[in-house]
């Protein structure tokens, strides 16, 4: 038997950092996007199709989801964060096809089986229980039905998170630490070990199950400038998880270490660093 997650302490990060998200959506899903749509391409939605969408956010994805299901498809994007369900709330309006729903989706209560394909950007890797979480997402899912989601990676390869995480941590004590960014607890890197992620969807009934590296620049939250791309990540991202509780009289050294740290990675083009995920697909 596989040994449990480890426990996470709350939820409270996702709770606080939902009104950030919402905020600033348009930087974000220029960042994720690229990802997310390998993944969606991997999922092979056809028209007609019932989809899944965990953790989706601000509503970017229900959108591209449900252009490709058509007008007989239907799309549920469901999302633990009000911030963020409010905002996709508005950018679906009028779209009959989609669906919201505020919740866990490890503990959410489908009407089962439902889905034809169930889909994910960067939204599992936040569970208390990752394996309930998959069984109950399996249980979602009808026979055959097909399961695609996209994770980071380790964080040392994705320098878009660990060299702004370095700069600031320079200037904090090692308890700014945010308990999720440390090795093997459930948090934004926690999908990154393809062993406990083929573990994890095993136990939980899916099979067949790939995992896709994808590395390629990102455009970090569509940042054109250095003060543009600073101010994103004081917001979203690890840099911003650390300096959550730093004293305000820190604020400014903490931004010129920031930028000071993205100045090689800016160019006419914007601000450009390298990421590296995994596209994850498997059958129910």
């Amino acid at each position: 038997m596989s040994p449990p997650d480890p426990p996470r302490a709350s939820q409270s990060f996702v709770e606080k950092g939902g009104e950030a998200w919402a905020r600033m959506q348009d930087q974000t899903d220029a960042l994720i996007e690229p990802l997310g749509r390998i993944a969606i391409e991997r999922l092979g939605v056809a028209a007609g199709e019932r989809i899944l969408d965990v953790g989706c956010g601000c509503g970017q994805t229900l959108l591209q989801l449900a252009d490709i299901a058509g007008p007989t498809g239907h799309v549920l994007g469901v999302d633990i964060s009000p911030p963020m369900l409010g905002c996709a709330r508005e950018r679906v309006a009028g779209r009959p096809t989609i669906a919201l729903a505020l919740g866990d989706a490890q503990t959410y209560t489908f009407a089962c089986p439902a889905f034809d394909a169930v889909y994910s950007r960067f939204g599992v890797m936040f569970f208390d229980d990752h394996r309930a979480a998959f069984r109950n997402l399996r249980g979602a899912a009808r026979s055959g039905g097909r399961l695609s989601f996209v994770c980071w990676q380790e964080m040392a390869k994705n320098p878009w998170a660990s060299l702004p995480l370095e700069a600031v941590m320079r200037l904090l004590p090692a308890s700014a630490m945010p308990d999720m960014l440390r090795e093997g607890r459930p948090g934004p890197f926690f999908m990154s070990d393809p062993a406990r992620v083929r573990a994890i969807l095993g136990d939980a009934g899916w099979t067949d199950v790939s995992i896709e590296p994808v590395e390629m620049p990102l455009h970090l939250g569509g940042a054109a400038t250095l003060d543009e791309v600073v101010e994103y990540s004081l917001q979203i991202g690890p840099a911003a998880r650390a300096t959550t509780d730093a004293p305000e009289t820190l604020k400014p050294a903490l931004a010129a270490a920031l930028r000071e740290a993205f100045a090689p990675f800016a160019s006419a083009r914007g601000v450009y660093m390298d990421g590296a995920a995994f596209v994850v697909v498997a059958r129910a």
